[in-house]
């Protein structure tokens, strides 16, 4: 399972991989069951791999954390995203120190460790897992 097919999609618990592209969408595959559906352009969805948490320099891709939450945790789960907003900030601080606190809200901290969490259960690759830009710039 490649990061770059990993899309959440509004509406729709979980996480889905890209499957093929259809003339009206695109056929993914649900992460936690298996099952196929087809997408439609009607659907917000959004590619893991173009989510990036604002900091006070930079954004820091998605990617990037997921890696770091999971060397934290040696490979396990993270905490639940059902704690309190403090104890979730508390965290997430420790993960990335330098986060833009006004930018990056609780819901956003939530999503991060549930998608975490979610692709933990999934037995996603995470020591090996590139952004494709990265995977670009290997190739040259």
């Amino acid at each position: 399972m490649e990061f770059s097919k990993i899309i959440a999609v509004t509406g729709k618990p979980g996480l889905f991989e890209v499957i093929s592209q259809t003339k009206t969408g695109i056929i993914v595959k649900s992460l936690a069951d298996g099952k196929r559906f087809p997408i439609t352009s009607t659907h917000n969805m959004s590619l893991l791999e173009n989510i990036a948490i604002f900091t006070y320099e930079e954004e820091v891709p998605l990617l990037t954390i997921f890696k770091t939450i999971f060397e934290k945790e040696e490979g396990k789960t993270a905490m639940s995203h059902k704690e309190s907003g403090a104890k979730l900030t508390a965290y997430f601080s420790e993960i990335l120190p330098n986060f833009d606190q006004e930018r990056v809200y609780t819901s956003n901290i939530k999503k991060v460790l549930q998608w975490y969490n979610a692709l933990i259960t999934y037995e996603f690759d995470f020591l090996n897992a590139k952004l494709s830009t990265e995977e670009n710039t290997d190739n040259v």
